[in-house]
């Protein structure tokens, strides 16, 4: 296991947000006729109600590129004073070049250096990691940073386990140099290859060549241990939000709001209870999206804001949780 730590008063700001998602709506209702489920069973289970699908020809950078727009025009930013855009996604246009580099091109943002960050349900928070940073260092000053997938490309729609679970989005967040004590308060990322085996997807990797010589046609889709994975996601989100709340100095009675990871409304309640703030702070979306991974934190941000819950002053802590394993955590003040 392997973690870097790090706090700082606070050296950037997110200045603006924004969200995309698909306008195809997958009801529970849907699925039944699909697999055999339930809209009672996926709802007791999970939380999740419905959730959101691409078309065919939707691409991960195009729903990146609109919650972009969105952000940098809430933020009050070009494209030109980009410096950086970095996205977290495991689901991208393609192998390579990354996704990101696609959406500097459709953003005309010339002068930012582009790359993707790959830690599953944890990609956004790698990423703000990143750019945060490199902010505090004064590498850079204004930047845009993604959470985007499209993770219904990867589900397999015969499982019942799996693919009531997904959906479809991107969320973005223009960060900038901080001035006062608005902020990043502190960032926490850990990574545990240890049980990497319990939440995966082969995809186009070359451990899907290394017995057959070919790759196998199930490889390309999301394949999860649940029991395992959820035991370890609510103790790797309580562990986060620990560490992001002492290097931020506070403690969970500080907290206005904990924005977790959307993943199933039972971890997110688990977590909530084992850190010690009350259901009635955790913003919850997963009834209307699903999970959908690195997008999940920053549309909830988004819609936490655009819904007038989260305000100006209020002290947000966000967690998150993922394949590989990875989790991470950070503490804003709006």
């Amino acid at each position: 296991m392997s973690e870097h730590l790090r706090t700082t008063r606070p050296a950037a700001r997110i200045i603006g947000l924004g969200k995309a998602v698909p306008e195809k709506v997958l009801t529970n209702a849907d699925l039944e006729k699909i697999v055999d489920t339930s809209d009672e069973w996926i709802t007791t289970r999970t939380g999740i109600k419905e959730r959101r699908v691409v078309q065919r020809g939707e691409k991960t950078s195009d729903y990146c590129t609109r919650a972009a727009k969105m952000a940098l025009d809430q933020a009050g930013v070009t494209p030109e004073q980009l410096e950086f855009i970095i996205i977290g996604t495991i689901s991208p246009d393609m192998r390579f070049p990354a996704t990101a580099v696609f959406v500097q091109e459709a953003l005309g943002a010339d002068n930012a250096v582009a790359y993707d960050v790959s830690a599953t349900c944890s990609g956004f928070i790698y990423s703000l990691f990143n750019a945060e940073s490199m902010i505090a260092l004064g590498r850079a000053k204004t930047g845009l940073v993604i959470g985007a997938e499209l993770l219904t490309t990867i589900t397999d729609w015969s499982d019942r386990g799996t693919c009531v679970l997904f959906g479809d989005g991107a969320g973005a967040a223009v960060l900038t140099k901080a001035e006062d004590d608005r902020g990043i308060l502190s960032t926490y990322i850990g990574s545990g290859g240890n049980a990497s085996q319990f939440l995966y997807s082969v995809g186009h990797g070359t451990a899907g060549f290394v017995n057959s010589g070919h790759e196998e046609p199930g490889h390309r889709f999301v394949q999860m241990n649940g029991n395992e994975v959820f035991r370890h996601a609510v103790r790797t989100l309580t562990k986060s939000a620990q560490e992001a709340l002492a290097r931020a100095g506070i403690t969970a009675a500080d907290v206005d709001w904990l924005v977790p990871h959307q993943a199933n409304l039972r971890i997110m309640e688990a977590a909530a209870d084992r850190i010690g703030i009350p259901r009635e702070k955790v913003f919850v979306n997963i009834h209307k999206y699903g999970n959908t991974s690195a997008a999940s934190v920053p549309i909830a941000h988004f819609e936490g804001r655009e819904e007038g819950l989260i305000k100006d002053g209020q002290t947000v802590l966000c967690i998150a949780f993922g394949g590989g394993f990875t989790w991470g955590g950070f503490v804003v003040r709006f």
